[in-house]
């Protein structure tokens, strides 16, 4: 299983979400996200992630965004392997909810997974979430940031037939893609990331 980090691909995705191609902050993204695909490169192999804790989704749903109510042409975020430690889950009924505050993207708490036709998953990305009861109750003012973006807020609109949320209580998250994402590798949906081969 490999992530695609090639450095033209990134600079190019870097460069439509408004940070222009060679620019320092496009570098520095760049950057982290190689240092972030080093660090985790070993989840290529599924078997390596379960020993270290990581859970699939327990719903087995391959996220997209046509399926959330949003423009299909923002793509998918994958199959998600969790790890409840890191996430300080507590419920996961009626929404998950949890404790952690963990923000650190070389030991994720959440890995992301295209399925493929034969029935084998591609690491495609990581992705960390705090709940915001607990991020407040630390002490945080501000939502949680990464190379200067503030983490993307996440909370269920309860007058639309969609899940904005994921069935999670209110969170910030923050996704990291390894294949490249036109739209920035830092953005939540990943176009070049589908799930057309999930058997749910």
């Amino acid at each position: 299983m490999h992530g695609i980090l090639w450095g033209g691909i990134i600079a190019a995705g870097l460069a439509s979400a408004g940070l222009p191609a060679g620019s320092a902050q496009a570098d520095d993204v760049e950057a982290l996200v190689a240092s972030i695909k080093a660090a985790t490169v070993r989840f290529e192999d599924v078997n390596a992630a379960l020993a270290e804790g990581y859970v699939p989704d327990p719903s087995g749903e391959c996220v997209s965004a046509a399926a959330h109510g949003l423009p299909a042409e923002l793509g998918g975020m994958g199959i998600h392997s969790l790890r409840p430690d890191l996430l300080g889950l507590t419920v996961t009924a009626p929404r998950v909810d949890g404790t952690g505050t963990h923000t650190d993207f070389m030991s994720p708490a959440i890995l992301l997974y295209e399925p493929q036709a034969d029935g084998s998953l591609v690491l495609v990305g990581v992705e960390n979430l705090v709940f915001r009861k607990a991020w407040e109750s630390a002490g945080h003012g501000a939502p949680p940031t990464l190379a200067g973006r503030s983490w993307d807020y996440m909370v269920d609109d309860p007058d639309t037939p969609a899940e904005e949320a994921h069935h999670f209580e209110p969170h910030y998250d923050q996704h990291v893609w390894f294949r490249d994402n036109p739209n920035g590798n830092l953005e939540p949906f990943n176009p070049a990331v589908t799930c057309n081969s999930w058997n749910a």
